[in-house]
């Protein structure tokens, strides 16, 4: 079939945005590796997918599937491409929308000034719900957090257990220009302790509103931008009493603007999300 997409990103972090409301879509793991394959294909960290809602009182569906194939969760950096496609294609003229994904309600707001604030939810910080596996574990405590041990590479590294609706393993780093982003990434990404795979953050504390982070990110590797991620870290960063919000987190990418007023509280992500190019794929 001949798919007409937007290539799309949010602060480097690229997507490949599908209309499912004007044309039909049901493809095979195979296929949608095939469309974000960089040089066979149109090349993307992830494909989100844009159809009707099927509960009532919300405005979209919003669909998540990696490079990989598999379908995730949700996406903080394609939640604000969401947007933007949606009101750039004339699909609603409400600035606020109310979006469903795998993990929940989302309900993203497009700025005066351009950019997109997403309502992301509370963090889930219960290990079993991450899911992280912390039988048999001791943990140590630092400020509100718990910290946890994993072996990774042969060596010890602690890490925060967050979910934004997908799972993070957040660990503080002196430097991320030097951290081993390409060898302990996937080592973290599908560690056994994860039964769903997780993201692993890499955070660099620049100072109390400030940090530097990099993502490995489960199904699509290193990206230039984590929303999700962002999230995560400034959760974990202010549980262990090392961030004051809002936080502005610098990534190869760009910056994004992190808020979060605590526990029991949502985490609400700002950031650009634009449009590249418009074509059509034989698939």
């Amino acid at each position: 079939m001949k798919l007409k997409f937007t290539k799309m990103h949010g602060a480097g972090n690229d997507f490949v945005v599908i209309d499912a409301i004007n044309q039909h879509i049901d493809f095979t793991p195979a296929q949608w590796q095939s469309l974000a394959d960089r040089r066979f294909g149109v090349g993307a960290d992830q494909m989100l997918v844009v159809e009707r809602p099927q509960s009532a009182g919300v405005d979209f569906r919003y669909r998540i599937y990696n490079a990989d194939g598999g379908e995730v969760e949700q996406c903080g950096n394609g939640a604000r491409a969401f947007v933007r496609f949606v009101t750039d294609k004339g699909l609603t003229g409400k600035r606020a929308i109310k979006v469903e994904t795998l993990s929940g309600i989302i309900e993203p707001v497009l700025e005066a000034d351009g950019r997109i604030t997403v309502d992301m939810g509370a963090p889930i910080l219960e290990p079993a719900r991450v899911p992280f596996d912390a039988d048999g574990l001791q943990g140590k405590a630092e400020g509100a957090d718990t910290l946890w041990p994993l072996d990774v590479n042969g060596k010890t590294i602690w890490v925060s257990a967050v979910s934004m609706g997908n799972p993070h393993a957040v660990q503080l780093v002196d430097d991320t220009d030097s951290a081993p982003v390409p060898a302990d990434g996937p080592a973290i990404e599908t560690h056994p302790r994860f039964p769903k795979r997780v993201n692993a953050g890499f955070m660099q504390i620049i100072g109390r509103h400030h940090i530097r982070l990099r993502v490995f990110e489960r199904g699509a590797g290193e990206t230039l931008a984590c929303g999700t991620g962002a999230c995560a870290a400034v959760v974990a960063g202010m549980r262990r009493d090392l961030l004051d919000s809002p936080v502005k987190v610098a990534t190869h990418g760009g910056e994004l603007s992190i808020a979060w007023a605590g526990n029991g509280a949502p985490v609400m992500l700002t950031g650009p999300a634009a449009s590249v190019f418009e074509g059509e794929i034989d698939i």
